[in-house]
């Protein structure tokens, strides 16, 4: 690391320099970079960034990574000005950031910041931002760019979409391969008119239904989640991806971003205008309890929740049940649906699901089988159980639940 001034040589020029109050206090930051660019970095202190990116000992400066904390929150002003000015000199920005508001960090990324990542910085996450800051349009166009929305995605008005969250109470429980494959089920219901379905992945951090149907992220849905509360139906198709032309996807950003970046206030905005323009709205839910989860228990007309038949599912039902009892919210909304449960001629295993049922002071009425290798296999080419497996157990099973919701929408639809 060279500690940059005006009148640093020119026989060794640094394409690359950090940005902070003390680089010393991003020792992980300091290692990547060497291990990166050697000696062709160099660090600079917030107040001798503009003054050194003016001098044209700056004109080899490639990218800047600027390394901010908690205590650097009073400066906000000054961090975005130093990113401005980074970015009119045509520099690119890569910001870091350790336990910073989600306020702040939106405020630095509309300044201009081109890539965002977490501290302690993931494993290899700095060489690839740097690698993508690196690739020219032609290079990035392909993978950052979808299909135009005034192309690909036609909403309609005045609808009053059914609401179904899908939530996991345990890793591994398929929460995300059951809200996939709902969701196609549904927009591919009847021989008729299909429903309009939109798929929402509020996994905001390693969600993974944008894996499971091989779509890419948008980087509009950032700009979608940081003004949710003022978005309108247009700015929400900017972020949809077309699946097949048969649904809707709203997913995950393409970084990792802090849960609390949205609040209940976005959270209901989105889900508002999702069913405004949609029959049906299937909305992958984290499996941490954050404080938009009431929003969501609130507004949704079914609240599934997987779980499967062992201790720590058993262990989480109780936890969550103390949770939602004592805020006085509606755990009775919840429907549970336990994964891989036990075949028909297993009785022995039906009756463990009776106990637990009894024990947990729970329904257990959604038994979704177990389908085997052709599951996980399905989701790893990006295709829905219906393409890759037809007549897997549990597709079938998606299938006669998607049958019911739809009989009751179009019920629900008539009597109205």
């Amino acid at each position: 690391m060279t500690q940059l001034t005006s009148s640093q040589a020119e026989d060794a020029p640094i394409v690359a320099c950090t940005i902070s109050r003390d680089v010393q206090n991003f020792d992980l930051l300091i290692e990547d970079m060497e291990t990166l660019l050697g000696e062709e970095w160099g660090d600079l202190g917030f107040a001798d960034a503009l003054p050194f990116l003016n001098q044209p000992d700056a004109q080899h400066i490639e990218f800047v990574a600027m390394a901010i904390d908690e205590i650097d929150e009073p400066d906000i002003t000054l961090l975005g000005g130093i990113i401005a000015g980074a970015k009119e000199r045509g520099i690119k920005v890569v910001l870091i950031a350790d336990d910073v508001t989600p306020a702040s960090l939106h405020q630095l990324l509309r300044q201009g910041a081109d890539e965002f990542i977490p501290y302690p910085l993931p494993e290899g996450e700095l060489a690839a931002a740097v690698e993508r800051l690196r690739q020219s349009p032609a290079e990035v166009a392909p993978v950052a760019q979808a299909p135009a929305p005034d192309e690909s995605v036609k909403l309609k008005k005045g609808g009053d979409g059914v609401l179904i969250a899908v939530q996991g109470l345990c890793g591994g429980s398929g929460a995300t391969t059951t809200a996939v494959n709902l969701a196609y089920e549904l927009a591919t219901q009847g021989k008729g008119k299909h429903p309009d379905v939109c798929l929402i992945d509020f996994g905001l951090q390693f969600g993974s239904v944008a894996t499971y149907l091989d779509l890419p992220r948008r980087e509009s849905v950032l700009e979608v989640l940081s003004e949710g509360e003022t978005i309108d139906g247009d700015t929400f198709a900017q972020a949809l991806v077309s699946f097949e032309d048969k649904m809707q996807v709203f997913t995950s950003p393409a970084d990792v971003i802090p849960m609390d970046m949205i609040g209940p206030g976005e959270v209901q905005r989105i889900l508002d205008v999702a069913r405004e323009h949609f029959d049906y709205v299937v909305v992958d839910m984290p499996s941490t309890l954050v404080q938009w989860t009431e929003t969501v228990l609130n507004e949704a007309q079914i609240y599934l929740a997987l779980m499967e038949l062992d201790m720590r599912s058993a262990q989480n039902v109780l936890r969550l049940k103390r949770a939602l009892q004592a805020e006085d919210l509606p755990f009775d909304k919840i429907r549970f649906a336990l994964n891989r449960a036990p075949r028909f001629t297993d009785l022995q295993g039906k009756s463990r699901v009776k106990r637990m049922a009894d024990s947990l002071g729970i329904a257990l009425d959604l038994l979704l089988p177990d389908g085997g290798k052709p599951v996980p296999q399905a989701c790893d080419h990006g295709i829905p159980l219906a393409t890759h497996a037809p007549k897997n157990p549990l597709r079938k099973e998606i299938v006669k639940l998607a049958g019911q919701l739809n009989a009751i929408g179009e019920d629900g639809a008539e009597a109205a």
